[in-house]
């Protein structure tokens, strides 16, 4: 696995749970189609399989 991974939302959080909301901002993202750079450790990659379906994930 790389160290490094590039996250890009590509769905709205409106209409999703509170929770899935709060993940998304914890990591770092604020609207849509901005793209963040993460290590790729446990907790980081624990965040995206709960929002899978709001991101894409990229290997840098």
């Amino acid at each position: 696995m790389a160290d490094k991974i590039k996250i890009t939302q590509i769905k709205s959080t409106i209409g999703r749970p509170a929770k899935h909301g709060r993940i998304v901002r914890s990591l770092g993202l604020r609207r849509m189609h901005q793209t963040i750079e993460h290590n790729a450790d446990p907790v980081i990659l624990g965040q995206i399989k709960k929002i899978s379906h709001l991101v894409k994930v990229e290997e840098v």
